[in-house]
């Protein structure tokens, strides 16, 4: 526009130009302005009252339009003080909805913003009217016409029901009772005041008037509404009205819907500038503590470079300080994490609001399409729980969205979509070939050692050995074991050592089982599991059983090929010799006491990184000053580097966060790119990395 010489003006000035003329009825102020000015236009649209309006939004309803000229010389336009082009407007008739300080960068001072409205209501040819709430609307306009509980044009909630309120009118109103297609105290006064300045332009009203207001987008809209589950989405981004919104909320999640419990409030709060979110620091803090439970975007700049005091990191701290036992979630920069996490903490029978004035909109929409896709998964989860529970006999446990965390030595992540524990092997059988006939994904759980839980679960039948049918521990004739998959290696030493056979103490430390020391070739103090076994027994996905001996497995480091998808159901183990109990007792000791003065005592899923040929993952890690390192409840152990130990409520996100780190520090420093050892479980680490 500049390069053709084109005149540039911001909407306020063309506004101002394009009303010169006309008898200009202005909805100003603070809170409300956009629904105010619709619920005007809808009762003059009701009266068949021909003035032309100008909406600073759109109705939810596409039939209106939010503009349109008039056949007479009224025009209805929503004005804004956020940019000073508010001191072009000379009205016929001035509402001023109420009164807030806001825009700190155009008004410095709460008094400068109520000079630039005591000139507006000086420049106004007849009424003003003000809301008589609003203390600082006294004080700048004392002869103003008053709307509200007790004004001039007074007006109380007669009852509500079904989405809508009736209103019973007084003072100087001509009618005595209105229907409003709203709820809510914020709305009545809205709906006043948008009655009274149809009155005082000359409109003949009926009670009905706004009995069929369509609404406007972005203000309490309702974008699902259900016992599990409501939704809505607003526009409010300063401290006053999310205060006034969630207090309306709060009322409406104390009434349960049938079959569920009172609701949670759930907020998800995008701040909108960096100026009025450094300006409201607190305020903003205090209306949010209304909410049960918030979840914060990073701030929504709208062209501001960031400030100091004014991030949302910012507001978080302010949360914590005044909140502390608020549940408020923040994850800087991660907008889809942030949705991902909202989703998982969902409980039946939330009410969940969207706010701000930013994009926000488009990200509750995205949230619920993630939510929808959610309930269409879990329903097809349901039928394969529902197929597979048939199949199997009453001793297996079967269960759907089995938390995983507590299974696993780390302490982290989600729930399986299907959990089971096969009584035996006929079930296991049936169970696979079930999966394999519905396309469902199989994974095998041992005791959790050595695997990270994604923070969303696990998308598979997770099968776990942990019936004592698959314990088993047999002596053999010729001195060799039979042992099933889901003996706990510790309790495997623990038999060998009674019976006198050694050649397994090195085992005793890894926490986990048969079945994953086969599938990993578990190792420590300088022995390997392959070591010691002559043959495995497995079953196929198809349900099948088969026995491979040593000579025809291939294995190297954590890693045996042909226990790839399959499952090991035993295997027959060689001792090394026979040995006396006290002697193979000491071993054992030695090799606790060494593990407890090298490794880390909290919980951890084992070293995480692969040693890379000739060289050793923790010395490197070390080496790279990366002991301690932190990202949440996840640290950098400073017994071994190379172990990540839970602090304490770490998340999945948080570990994968700090395995990143590692990685990419790593190999900065020293030139090395490390490998994950701990596995993924579920998923693949280059998907994530």
């Amino acid at each position: 526009a500049r390069t053709r010489g084109l005149l540039l003006v911001r909407r306020g000035e063309l506004l101002a130009e394009a009303t010169r003329g006309k008898k200009l009825a202005a909805i100003c102020g603070s809170h409300g302005k956009t629904t105010t000015t619709a619920l005007l236009i809808t009762a003059l649209r009701a009266a068949d009252f021909p003035a032309g309006w100008i909406l600073g939004g759109l109705f939810t309803d596409d039939t209106v339009s939010p503009a349109q000229a008039g056949s007479n010389d009224w025009v209805v336009a929503e004005i804004d003080e956020s940019d000073g082009t508010i001191d072009r407007f000379a009205p016929e008739l001035t509402v001023a909805v109420n009164l807030d300080w806001d825009h700190p960068d155009q008004y410095h001072r709460p008094a400068d913003l109520a000079a630039t409205f005591a000139a507006l209501f000086g420049r106004t040819h007849g009424a003003v009217l003000v809301s008589d709430a609003c203390a600082l609307s006294a004080r700048v306009a004392p002869r103003a016409a008053t709307f509200g509980r007790s004004g001039n044009f007074s007006a109380g909630i007669r009852h509500e029901v079904g989405g809508r309120m009736t209103l019973q009118l007084g003072g100087s109103f001509s009618l005595r009772g209105a229907t409003v297609a709203l709820q809510g105290d914020f709305n009545a006064a809205n709906a006043t005041a948008a009655l009274a300045a149809a009155q005082l332009m000359g409109a003949h009203l009926t009670e009905r008037a706004l009995a069929d207001f369509a609404g406007v987008r972005r203000r309490q809209s309702v974008l699902r509404a259900g016992g599990a589950l409501t939704v809505i989405e607003d526009y409010a981004h300063h401290p006053a009205e999310i205060r006034a919104l969630l207090g309306s909320l709060r009322q409406r999640a104390s009434v349960p819907a049938a079959g569920f419990p009172p609701a949670r409030l759930v907020v998800v709060f995008q701040p909108h500038r960096f100026t009025r979110t450094a300006q409201f620091r607190a305020e903003f803090a205090a209306a949010l503590a209304l909410g049960d439970a918030i979840f914060l975007l990073d701030v929504y700049g709208a062209g501001e470079v960031a400030l100091a005091g004014g991030t949302t990191a910012d507001l978080y701290a302010e949360l914590q300080r005044a909140a502390p036992a608020l549940a408020v979630t923040y994850l800087p920069g991660d907008a889809d994490g942030l949705l991902r996490a909202l989703a998982k903490a969902r409980k039946p029978g939330d009410l969940v609001a969207f706010v701000g004035a930013g994009d926000i909109d488009q990200m509750a929409r995205r949230w619920l399409d993630r939510v929808a896709a959610e309930e269409k998964t879990s329903a097809e989860w349901d039928a394969h729980a529902a197929a597979f529970g048939a199949l199997v006999s009453a001793g297996t446990i079967l269960r759907r969205e089995e938390p995983l965390a507590r299974k696993t030595t780390l302490g982290v992540g989600g729930a399986a979509r299907i959990y089971t524990e096969p009584a035996g092997e006929e079930d296991l059988a049936v169970l696979l070939r079930g999966a394999q006939t519905r396309r469902v994904p199989v994974a095998v759980l041992g005791r959790g050692s050595n695997l990270i839980v994604p923070d969303e679960g696990v998308d598979a039948l997770v099968v776990s050995l942990r019936q004592p049918a698959w314990e088993q521990f047999e002596l053999r004739p010729d001195g060799r074991v039979w042992v099933g998959a889901g003996l706990r290696l510790k309790q495997l030493c623990g038999l060998a050592t009674k019976a006198g056979l050694a050649g397994f103490e090195f085992l005793e430390g890894i926490p986990g089982n048969v079945g994953g020391a086969l599938r990993m070739n578990a190792g420590a103090m300088g022995g390997w599991m392959f070591n010691v076994v002559e043959a495995v027994r497995l079953m196929r996905p198809d349900g099948t059983v088969g026995v491979l001996r040593r000579d025809e497995l291939q294995v190297d480091y954590r890693h045996c090929a042909e226990l790839q998808g399959v499952i090991a159901l035993g295997a027959l183990l060689r001792p090394a010799a026979p040995g006396g109990a006290a002697d193979i007792a000491r071993q054992l000791e030695a090799f606790r006491d060494q593990r407890q003065k090298t490794q880390p005592r909290e919980p951890s899923a084992g070293c995480v990184f692969r040693n890379p040929p000739g060289d050793f993952a923790g010395r490197l890690i070390e080496a790279s000053q990366l002991k301690g390192e932190r990202v949440g409840g996840a640290m950098v152990s400073p017994t071994h580097a190379n172990f990540i130990v839970n602090q304490g409520g770490a998340t999945a996100a948080e570990v994968i966060a700090l395995v990143r780190r590692i990685r990419a520090r790593v190999e900065q420093a020293q030139g090395v790119r490390l490998e994950p050892e701990v596995l993924l479980y579920g998923k693949k680490w280059e998907d994530v990395l």
